[in-house]
């Protein structure tokens, strides 16, 4: 019997790598998504109820999870080596002498895309990923297995006839769709936003939870194998091989040239067409086609003598700077704008350009109507780098940076060691406002249907709101005259406000916006006040009292109560019959039949959602906890369980239960 479900999960481990080689690799959907997810579905099954026929390249461990704390530092097998670097074509012909001088016979070249990501080094035994490793410093560098893992272009498995033992190189990267939808979602969410693809990839590799380097979207190339023994006399070979096996190559956009000739016409091409690429390079990377021809070559003290880098000019541009503007971020952080003259840059138009803070400007010596140079940082995100002062007149002083804020005048206050501005009028800037409403009607919140962003800013024109309150006075006939406003889409809105009034107190208390009182601080805060008014008339001490509730916090609480206008929304709220106190049903303990042991649940849940799991425990007398450890009593496993599955068996003290055994324990 159990020969029987091991076939029967390594015959779906082996269909699902398939399905994915030919997604990824071959650019070809053999399966439908909805094919594929009950495929993976059934292999989860009988992996959570055959832990015995674990595998750390199954498929089902691509979606991450676990945590490293600490990345081991590993030596490089073999060096990885850096490349010099050339700028003309002067360099690649001198670079061409030096060869012929050691090689007196025909050189064929490999011109591929430099790609700008991060490099790594993967070891693969016996046809598994078996260990994935930074580049460092060339000679060691950081083990990364489980976030490498989560990355889709890398097979976990090889295909076909493959060398027992060999690491393959290449480039971990961001593709421009991906980083621009990270910092969509950061700039959503009030947080800086991320500079460029190759520093946000290789950030991504160091994170600590797996499932978040999974969530980036990372993609990855493979285009250099290191072994004793190669399988095939050329580089160009390898390529085919290595694609043949699974692996994303540079193949499809690299030439094989015969001649220098033709590799400057593959690097003109490039760097005219690199803007219409969906990912980033910075130049053409050069290698000897023949394997022993390298071997003659050799290596210098830091780069092989058989590759050569050729690197992209940086495209700068100059133009006039016609102003600069300051934006009020929905946390109230200043962030000045240069308005430019717009320029072609890249391919596109430039009209503006961040500068950050004031320290940048400064550091800048910027003046009103300087000529300024303007390059793309990482081919994406405009920015000054200089001023030309030639230009400049003796009628042009230097920008000084305003003092309040440009949305509702107040005086604007810098954090020591901080070089961002803030503006500290939160409850009538009117972006700081508008974006506390949005807030207030988010899904983890009060979850009010059909009030997006565009709307709320639209209502606040209008002045028909000004704080969360104002929206259980909205009627039908203020919603109507709204641009796209039908109807139907304004009874939705009504209907979703009413609704709200049924949200639980903890969910209130988050959406009301107490700086620094997130989703947990909520619950926990609810668990020790049963009414608003109860927190409300907490003193320091009482509040730091609780769990997980510093100094920090609880004087955010005291100075939130402290203002008038707060506490007439709160009255207007309850009179309104928004819930500010306990239900009935919070909190009271159902039974004691879990009271000692502690949970915790993975994977994706389909009995109920994780809130009203940990709900249920707690009305049991049990104990919710985040992390697996010896101190974890039991493991409730929905679908696609990673790697706290994974480590949960490892400790081997720890009870792992489907949703339905945890509802049969419960009663």
């Amino acid at each position: 019997m159990s020969e029987n479900i091991q076939q029967k999960i390594e015959s779906l481990r082996e269909e699902l790598h398939q399905h994915n080689y030919n997604y990824y690799v071959l650019d070809n959907n053999t399966i439908s998504d909805f094919e594929f997810d009950a495929k993976l579905k059934e292999l989860q099954e009988l992996e959570t109820a055959h832990p015995e026929f674990f595998d750390a390249n199954s498929p089902t461990l691509r979606v991450g999870g676990g945590i490293t704390k600490n990345f081991p530092t590993v030596q490089h097998q073999y060096r990885m080596y850096s490349l010099d670097n050339s700028y003309d074509f002067d360099d690649l012909e001198d670079w061409e002498k030096r060869i012929i001088k050691t090689i007196d016979e025909p050189v064929e070249f490999v011109a591929e895309l430099k790609y700008d990501g991060a490099s790594i080094s993967i070891l693969y035994e016996n046809g598994k990923l078996s260990q994935a490793v930074t580049r460092g410093d060339g000679f060691q560098g950081d083990e990364i297995t489980n976030n490498v893992r989560t990355i889709s272009d890398i097979p976990l498995t090889l295909k076909g006839d493959f060398p027992n033992r060999f690491f393959i190189r290449g480039e971990i990267y961001l593709t421009r769709k991906n980083f621009d939808k990270i910092n969509k979602t950061r700039e959503e969410e009030g947080l800086d936003l991320f500079m460029n693809p190759r520093n946000t990839a290789s950030g991504s590799l160091k994170m600590q939870d797996s499932g978040e380097v999974r969530k980036r979207g990372l993609s990855a190339v493979l285009y250099q194998y290191i072994s004793d023994e190669f399988p095939a006399d050329t580089h160009w070979e390898i390529l085919a091989n290595a694609k043949n096996w699974g692996f994303r190559v540079s193949e499809d956009q690299a030439k094989l040239c015969k001649t220098l000739d033709e590799v400057k016409k593959f690097i003109t091409f490039w760097d005219t067409e690199r803007h219409k690429l969906p990912f980033e390079i910075d130049g053409i990377v050069l290698k000897i086609n023949s394997l022993k021809q390298q071997r003659q070559l050799g290596y210098t003290a830091k780069s092989p003598r058989w590759a050569m880098a050729y690197k992209f000019k940086a495209e700068k541009v100059e133009t006039e700077l016609q102003s600069v503007s300051y934006q009020v971020g929905r946390t109230g952080a200043i962030t000045p704008v240069a308005n430019l003259k717009p320029i072609l840059l890249a391919g596109t138009t430039v009209k503006r350009a961040s500068l950050h803070n004031e320290d940048i400007i400064k550091k800048l010596d910027l003046h009103e109507h300087d000529f300024v140079y303007v390059e793309k940082g990482g081919e994406i995100i405009p920015k000054i780098v200089g001023v030309n002062t030639e230009k400049r007149t003796l009628l042009q002083t230097p920008i000084q940076y305003i003092k309040n804020c440009p949305e509702c005048g107040t005086e604007l206050v810098k954090i020591e060691d901080q070089a961002i501005h803030f503006c500290p009028n939160e409850l009538h800037c009117p972006p700081q406002v508008v974006g506390r409403m949005i807030h207030y009607v988010s899904r983890k919140a009060l979850n009010i249907e059909n009030l997006g962003g565009e709307t709320i800013e639209q209502l606040y024109r209008e002045k028909l709101i000004e704080n969360p309150a104002d929206f259980y006075t909205l009627k039908k006939e203020q919603l109507l005259p709204l641009e796209r406003m039908a109807e139907k889409s304004a009874q939705n809105i009504l209907d979703g406000i009413e609704k709200s009034k049924e949200i639980a107190f903890e969910k209130v208390l988050f959406g009301i916006g107490i700086k620094h009182v997130g989703e947990t601080v909520a619950k926990k805060l609810v668990k020790n006040f049963n009414t608003i008014d109860d927190l409300k008339n907490a003193t320091l001490e009482e509040l730091c009292q609780v769990e997980d509730i510093g100094m920090k916090i609880a004087v955010s609480i005291v100075d939130f109560f402290q203002n008038s206008e707060n506490i007439l929304m709160i009255e207007r709220l309850k009179s309104y019959g928004v819930q500010l106190e306990k239900g009935e049903n919070t909190n009271v303990v159902l039974s004691n039949v879990l009271e000692g042991k502690t949970f915790l649940f993975t994977g994706k849940l389909s009995l109920f959602t994780r809130e009203s799991a940990e709900e249920m425990v707690e009305k049991h007398n049990g104990k919710n906890i985040s992390a697996v450890s010896k101190n974890l009593n039991y493991l409730v496993v929905g679908e696609k369980a990673g790697s706290k599955l994974k480590k949960a068996q490892d400790i081997g003290t720890i009870t792992i239960l489907d949703e339905q055994e945890f509802l049969d324990l419960i009663g």
